[in-house]
């Protein structure tokens, strides 16, 4: 395999056989821009306000059209989500501030230190957390730290919000270990219906006893108790009461609750994490209010629907001025009745620019004029090829980690082997250079220090962030390296173990390309009928999967189109044939050959599905242009011009024309790569 420009490694197996050309990408951030195509087939930035299921709520003066940049939205993988739900996951410097929020931890650890010493505060002791004007900050400030901390109060003494220890925790931590305490905290905090917690076993009938009535006299209203034998051993489960409800919200809490506002957020040089973290601390509302069709990378100009949870669409325009200080641009703001679902869409507009065309082995793109012409042609037969035959399939770089010394794929690896602290590490893995990042990683790399680590970690890097946190908290133990994954959301931790099954995805198709062919063979899995695409990346398991047999193998029943391979889990079959027999094989040289595909302690469970071989661009059309570079300026010379119909127009040539560049239009379903398409079109590694 071939190292690609991202640092992915992506096979070298092709489709077609035309002899391509050379050129650069990405040279300037706007030579990647890409536009969501919602569910009805409009893309976001043309077409009006984004989609979103269900009545619209909210008069039409609310529904704005604010004009921005140019319009743009880079499709990636969407099959992870980014939201942040989870307790320990939750970057609070971005809600309070980084000074704050270390003072915060510092209080929380001040107060853990006298509960091992076995010391009792004189009175309350407490934290100011600072004034807060905003009544919409504040109530967001109390939540955030009740999400994060739930065994803490907050206090408003206004406009001052004031935090200390819930004494209920502390007269619980006395009974039972301080990780019991917060864990059922944790439960309390959560309400979900009909779920339940379970203490560690105690023999102790009397110590039981203790707890069972202190249980039901703090929270008697809200959980009911009992002990039951686990492994010849006693243990206490609480189970929320079924008439347990929260507490009563008033009128204008649950309107806040039901406000949902749709906006297209058009951002530049920026992941999609770091933009929520930034609107949801501009907004005083947590990450997880916001949802949206689709993850988008960051090296590109994107363009996306969103919709933000009790956040009306009169503040967020407010905000407006605000996030576009930050590179965040909102327009098509409009009210709606739901969130937005992950996966809704039907795929992406992409808008690219490739430079410097020469052909394969020059050296440089200064161009004859015989040369250009060349190249001209080469460029005709290069994309007429991939409008006919498609291109395979494979996941991009962005699916294994840009620009990264060790891929994700690798972490992966580790976490499905249960090996948490070397996913850790290899999670840690410093680049080359001497970023503050870099820095960082290398320092904890060095010295197992995460206090330290964090200090030096830039406020952009939240998965980072959140790791070193937990670290910090738990050590860097099997045990401390388990929670801090644990401390990243859902959708973060099986992003990795996803990458591995997607790289070994990758390597499947160019090795049954390569032995079977460009032919449908005896046991290959093919769609049996056009299945609902269900999946947030557009694959589907509910598809019914047929094994090509012999005698339609002889009859040329099915296209190579419609052969799928399996991404790995614990759910698909694989094909019998040769291709079953390597994947096998594949697994077992990484170790995972009994892998059952979840890895208990991290809730992770991978299913599986399957994957088309080939993809398609639609609407193609494109422009050739020969220009002559000025200091980073162009000057326009000769161009040509086709679309997907045939039609092409040329215009006057420039005597000082050298060079050439092509600009790209075409559509791409869901979870299909264009870097990938272009290494079809140009036969090379971008």
């Amino acid at each position: 395999m071939k190292q690609d420009g991202d640092g992915a490694s992506v096979p070298a197996c092709f489709i077609s056989n035309h002899e391509g050309f050379r050129g650069n990408i990405k040279k300037f951030t706007r030579d990647f821009v890409v536009t969501e195509i919602d569910i009805d087939g409009r893309q976001v930035t043309t077409q009006g306000p984004p989609h979103c299921s269900g009545k619209t709520s909210g008069s039409s003066q609310q529904d704005q059209n604010l004009q921005g940049w140019e319009d743009a939205d880079l499709s990636a993988d969407c099959r992870f989500d980014l939201t942040i739900s989870s307790p320990d996951s939750l970057d609070l410097s971005m809600v309070l501030g980084q000074a704050v929020s270390e003072q915060l931890d510092q209080f929380v650890v001040s107060l853990r230190d006298e509960a091992e010493e076995g010391e009792k505060s004189q009175g309350h002791k407490e934290l100011s957390l600072g004034s807060f004007t905003d009544k919409y900050q504040r109530a967001n400030v109390h939540r955030a730290v009740r999400h994060r901390f739930p065994f803490l109060m907050t206090v408003t003494i206004q406009p001052e919000i004031r935090v200390r220890e819930d004494p209920d925790y502390r007269a619980l931590s006395q009974l039972v270990t301080e990780e019991e305490a917060e864990d059922f905290f944790r439960f309390i905090e959560a309400k979900v219906q009909d779920s339940s917690y379970t203490f560690n076993p105690d023999d102790n009938k009397e110590h039981r006893t203790a707890v069972h009535h202190f249980l039901n006299r703090r929270f008697g209203k809200l959980v009911e108790t009992k002990s039951f034998n686990q492994q010849e051993r006693t243990a206490i489960s609480v189970r929320l009461r079924e008439r347990g409800r929260p507490k009563k919200r008033s009128a204008e809490e649950r309107r806040e609750e039901d406000v949902y506002t749709a906006f297209t957020l058009c951002k530049e040089n920026m992941e999609t994490l770091e933009a929520i973290s930034y609107m949801a601390a501009t907004l005083g509302v947590l990450p997880s209010d916001f949802t949206y069709a689709g993850i988008k990378d960051k090296r590109a100009v994107t363009y996306q629907s969103m919709v933000v949870k009790k956040v009306s669409p009169q503040r967020l325009m407010e905000k407006r001025a605000e996030l576009e200080k930050r590179g965040m641009r909102l327009s098509h703001i409009h009210s709606v009745a739901e969130p937005l679902k992950l996966g809704r869409l039907q795929g992406n507009h992409f808008d690219l620019v490739v430079r410097n065309l020469r052909l394969h082995g020059a050296r440089d793109a200064h161009l004859a004029a015989e040369t250009r012409h060349r190249l001209a042609g080469l460029v005709e037969e290069a994309l007429e090829n991939v409008k006919v035959r498609g291109f395979v399939n494979y996941y991009g770089p962005q699916r294994f980690g840009t620009g990264q010394s060790v891929q994700s794929d690798l972490v992966g690896l580790a976490l499905l082997k249960e090996d948490m602290v070397n996913a850790v590490r290899l999670f840690f893995s410093p680049e080359d250079g001497d970023d503050p990042p870099s820095q960082a990683k290398r320092h904890f790399l060095q010295t197992d220090n995460a206090k330290e680590s964090l200090a030096l970690m830039p406020a952009s890097k939240a998965r980072e962030r959140l790791m070193l946190r937990a670290l910090n908290r738990y050590g860097t133990g099997p045990e401390g390296c388990a929670k801090a994954w644990l401390s990243l959301p859902h959708g973060m931790r099986v992003f990795y173990p996803h990458a591995y099954c997607s790289r070994v995805w990758n390597e499947a198709v160019a090795y049954r390309l390569a032995t079977l062919g460009h032919h449908v063979r005896k046991g290959d899995l093919v769609w049996m009928r056009e299945a609902d695409k269900t999946d947030d990346c557009g694959e589907s398991r509910a598809a019914q999967i047929h094994v090509v047999t012999e005698e339609e193998e002889q009859q040329g029943v099915y296209a190579l189109a419609q052969v799928l391979l399996p991404m790995p889990g614990n759910t698909v079959k694989y094909p019998e044939n040769s291709v079953g027999t390597w994947y096998r094989e594949r697994l077992a040289r990484d170790g995972l050959d009994n892998c059952r595909f979840r890895v208990g302690c991290l809730k992770l469970n991978l299913p599986g599905c399957y994957r088309p071989l080939l993809a398609n661009l639609c609407n193609l059309s494109y422009r050739l242009q020969a220009n002559e570079e000025r200091g980073g300026g162009e000057a326009t010379g000769t161009s040509s011009s086709r679309t997907s119909d045939g039609h092409s127009t040329t215009a006057t040539e420039d005597a000082k024309c050298e060079s050439l560049t092509l600009t790209l239009n075409f559509d791409l379903d869901s979870s299909c790569y264009a870097t990938i398409c272009l290494r079809e079109i140009m036969k090379c590694d971008l």
